[in-house]
């Protein structure tokens, strides 16, 4: 064969998707953050960055916030301009699904391509430092007395916080319905509403809070896992007499219309950031739980993440 002839039949398989990662040119790769910064999409997104980036499978990334309406608004935009393109990711979770599920948008997951789940991740609620409660149950006791009165900070509406305040009233006997929760774009605008003392209580992942909880500028008060973190004294819900656990995950798509070859060298270079000494070095940072899934595993696992949060959600009458 020419060389010619090879090197245009070489290009057009690594246009394809059908080569191995080490036949390929590292790609310059798009990033869609579907929330403002300083939350835990943003900080997944550029974490995965940096590590495609470390494993040789991204010579660049790029990128995009884009937040608002728990991802939806970013979920529009990545469906409708990046179509087709195989060297774009969008971060996306567990919030999502929520956030769908309770605004109902025009656009939904079905219409992008499942890539992989990476992490999970238990949410931790909080007190401003100079909050007048010291504990769940002074906040609880509150709540019973006069639902409006306590404020609740978090993520966007049908969000993990956002469900699992939800839930916390209606074990506690109180109509969900009558919370007052206040949604925020990101975990950056949450946080600096804690610290500022403008909610009662705040939620978010634990390793968004883990500098102000360390620094005691927030008090920790519950986690919604089903045992206490490892390394954290920080008592569960379950263990304060609240029947709640919930969790969190996130994970990449990639936009609608690529080849089934896109998709998998896409996962493929998803796997090898994962294996990377700059993702375990963010996974340790941050607390995350490795939870890989890829493909269409993970894509039967987003359709029955919608099913079962929406009877959680319709049985805490958030929907």
């Amino acid at each position: 064969m020419r060389r010619d002839t090879f090197l245009k039949s070489l290009a057009a398989l690594a246009a394809a998707g059908a080569l191995p990662l080490s036949a390929r040119a590292a790609a310059a790769i798009r990033m869609l953050l579907p929330a403002n910064p300083g939350g835990g999409w943003d900080t997944t997104g550029r974490a995965l960055g940096k590590a495609m980036q470390d494993a040789g499978v991204a010579s660049s990334v790029t990128y995009d916030n884009k937040g608002g309406a728990a991802g939806a608004i970013g979920l529009a935009q990545f469906v409708n301009s990046a179509k087709g393109d195989p060297n774009s990711l969008m971060v996306m979770g567990s919030v999502m699904v929520g956030g769908i599920i309770t605004g109902k948008p025009p656009v939904n997951l079905s219409q992008a391509t499942p890539i992989a789940r990476l992490t999970s991740e238990y949410n931790v609620f909080v007190l401003p430092a100079n909050s007048p409660f010291k504990s769940m149950a002074e906040v609880i006791a509150q709540l019973k007395k006069d639902p409006g009165s306590v404020k609740w900070g978090g993520g966007s509406r049908g969000s993990t916080e956002h469900i699992a305040a939800a839930m916390i009233a209606r074990e506690v006997g109180v109509d969900p319905a009558k919370i007052n929760y206040v949604a925020f774009r990101g975990g950056g605008e949450a946080i600096a509403a804690i610290l500022g003392g403008n909610v009662t209580i705040g939620g978010g992942g634990y390793s968004e809070m883990a500098e102000y909880i360390n620094t005691k500028k927030m008090v920790p008060v519950a986690v919604t896992s089903g045992q206490r973190l490892k390394g954290s004294s920080v008592p569960t819900l379950k263990e304060q007499g609240i029947n709640v656990e919930i969790g969190n995950w996130r994970g990449v798509y990639a936009p609608p219309g690529i080849t089934a070859q896109q998709r998998k060298a896409l996962i493929d270079m998803v796997a090898q950031a994962t294996k990377s000494k700059s993702w375990a070095e963010s996974i340790e940072k941050n607390d995350w739980t490795p939870a890989w899934m890829a493909g269409d595993e993970f894509g039967a696992f987003v359709d029955a993440e919608f099913a079962s949060m929406r009877a959680t959600m319709v049985k805490a009458g958030m929907v």
